[in-house]
């Protein structure tokens, strides 16, 4: 795959995604079941899809875009069955497609084609050997497909049962803007230092104080689409279960394998040390 140019590849992984899309949907309209049954097994069988292409290109990357791909499918999807929309749907619909668009924007200027594979599923595939298809299939693909599945699932039921607006959903999807900004904020600021060359570890702007605020800000955003729903939908308390999930998936996977990746650069254990994991706040140097 490494002959396919960087433009080929966007075009081939575009057209996988239009046509997982295409069978999501088609699953969803076919089955006589729940909103919310139908839309899991929807998503799952889009997720399978590109599963199948990401082994033909040898290339579990082809799943990356899917993080942020899916919700915003899911939602547009919804939000077609409004009419008008009310405050109460275009504020998780903005905060969605915002997040859903800026990660999207991001994963399409780091990404550098099919030849190409994250670092992270390469070291999987070394470590797990034999193993590694099924890693490859649960761990890569389905797991962060039904993690996402649980963290806009409150956005669907929104549109589906049509609460009452009130302050404090709009608060807390105020939150969910500026995790977003934070995100943002963040990748700018490792882009400008990727660019310099200068190897090493960030220290400064957001990364100064945090050694993630990226993935800060992904947590925040998902909690304020999770807080904002209880606002309005509070028997509903337990579509929590979503953020909650996608927290521990970065606080026991994301970020250990990020810092266990770090550390083989010099100098790590005192840069562990005196920045903080998450929390962008002055931490008092050793």
């Amino acid at each position: 795959m490494k002959n396919i140019s960087r433009a080929m590849s966007f075009f081939i992984v575009f057209l996988i995604y239009v046509f997982a899309a295409g069978a999501g949907v088609g699953i969803y309209l076919a089955l006589p079941l729940s909103f919310w049954l139908k839309l899991l097994i929807a998503d799952m069988g889009a997720t399978v899809f590109v599963f199948i292409f990401s082994l033909i290109f040898k290339n579990a990357s082809v799943y990356d875009p899917y993080w942020s791909v899916q919700p915003i499918v899911i939602v547009l999807a919804f939000s077609l069955r409004e009419e008008p929309l009310s405050a109460v749907h275009i504020l998780p619909l903005i905060a969605v497609l915002v997040w859903g668009i800026r990660l999207t924007a991001n994963w399409a200027y780091t990404f550098r084609g099919l030849g190409y594979e994250d670092w992270r599923y390469r070291m999987l595939r070394e470590k797990t050997g034999k193993f590694y298809p099924m890693i490859n299939f649960l761990g890569i693909h389905m797991v962060p497909t039904l993690v996402v599945y649980g963290c806009v699932l409150p956005v669907v039921f929104t549109f589906m049962e049509n609460p009452a607006f009130n302050a404090g959903s709009a608060l807390f999807f105020a939150v969910s803007i500026l995790a977003v900004l934070m995100q943002g904020t963040a990748d700018c600021e490792m882009h400008a230092f990727r660019k310099k060359g200068m190897g090493g570890f960030i220290r400064s702007g957001l990364w100064k104080y945090s050694r993630h605020p990226n993935y800060l800000g992904e947590i925040a955003m998902w909690w304020g689409v999770a807080l904002a729903f209880v606002c309005i939908m509070p028997h509903r308390w337990y579509l929590i279960a979503g953020a909650f999930a996608n927290t521990l998936l970065f606080l026991f996977v994301s970020i250990p394998l990020a810092d266990k990746h770090q550390s083989r650069k010099r100098g790590f254990e005192a840069y562990k040390q005196n920045t903080r994991m998450l929390f962008p706040i002055y931490k008092k140097q050793k």
